[in-house]
């Protein structure tokens, strides 16, 4: 048996792998249920079954059609984006979540191979619209809007 395309082989793999683990876990440690009377491992091991299924599928296609090989792994996208998600979470209390939105989009986007500054500060200012309008008007979350050195918060 030769595989043809090395990523969707990978790939399937890795779905397998995922699901099969949380199915085991969910069921050695939670009751399974019913459909009617569902028990706290019935949606795990159900989401968990799917990508399994989903992996095999990607694996027999793996297999069956030819696809590109493996891409070389890029350490600095992962790195830049693990940063941003640890500067927003400790910058949110301190900066509010204009500012710790900003710092995640621009970290983030800095670890791209390819950095515009204009580009990066108008997705930055669509996220923090969006974010406000959510999280904080829709969804009522108690965030810090503005930083905690501004007496009056202009956005309200």
């Amino acid at each position: 048996m030769k595989i043809k395309s090395q990523q969707d082989f990978w790939a399937g793999v890795m779905f397998v792998g995922f699901g099969l683990f949380f199915v085991v876990v969910a069921l050695m440690n939670y009751q399974m249920g019913s459909a009617v009377r569902m028990g706290p491992a019935y949606f795990p091991v159900l989401l968990g079954g799917l990508l399994a299924i989903l992996g095999l599928v990607v694996l027999i296609s793996s297999v069956v059609e030819d696809g590109p090989p493996v891409a070389k792994f890029h350490f600095r996208p992962l790195l830049f984006i693990a940063a941003s998600s640890l500067a927003f979470a400790y910058l949110l209390k301190p900066l509010g979540l204009v500012l710790a939105s900003a710092a995640l989009v621009f970290i983030s986007a800095y670890g791209g191979h390819e950095f515009k500054f204009k580009e990066v500060a108008i997705m930055s200012a669509v996220l923090i619209v969006f974010a406000v309008l959510v999280f904080v008007k829709g969804l009522t979350l108690p965030f810090p809007i503005c930083p905690d050195f501004i007496e009056v918060c202009p956005i309200r």
